[in-house]
């Protein structure tokens, strides 16, 4: 049975995809931190918060958490940009694979840490997770792809903004 190039591209975004469900299953139900070392890093986090501290006396166990998401999601967004500067350096035509792949699996981290977040911080982060995925699309096309990131940069702004309201 011959294996045409779309078939190939089908079963690696197949593949991709199952990966990146599995990733989202495993790390949902995981988080490593006990609570206390959570709220330890939520200081650091509030501090670059614009809220004004009668918001976060109104829903304490909301805010926290969603202090919390902000925080892990902008680590997300900042070791997915390393890693994808790392696999990019590999070039075509395998690279694309990777990043690719990186983009892919970046997406999985922003939606598995969006998960407690308030609604607002919530969407933008389905931003985030739905331009990552258009990149890894993107990626996965061409060897010799160069999308506009853009609209991720848009969505993060939009992410720092939730997240300073939170």
């Amino acid at each position: 049975m011959k294996i045409t190039g779309e078939t190939s591209m089908n079963r690696t975004r197949t593949v991709l995809a199952g990966l990146a469900v599995a990733a989202a299953i495993a790390m949902s139900g995981c988080d490593p931190q006990p609570e206390s070392e959570g709220t330890a890093s939520t200081p650091s986090a509030a501090a670059s918060s614009a809220a004004p501290p009668s918001t976060a006396a109104s829903t304490p166990a909301s805010d926290a958490a969603t202090v919390k998401a902000c925080a892990d999601i902008k680590k997300d967004i900042t070791d997915n940009a390393t890693k994808i500067a790392k696999a990019e350096k590999i070039g075509p035509p395998a690279g694309h694979f990777a990043v690719s792949a990186q983009w892919a699996a970046g997406s999985v981290a922003i939606l598995a840490h969006s998960m407690s977040a308030n609604e607002a911080v919530t969407a933008a982060s389905e931003k985030i997770q739905n331009e990552m995925m258009s990149l890894s699309d993107a990626y996965n096309k061409s060897a010799d792809a160069k999308p506009s990131k853009k609209a991720l940069e848009a969505a993060i702004k939009e992410l720092d903004t939730a997240c300073s309201a939170a």
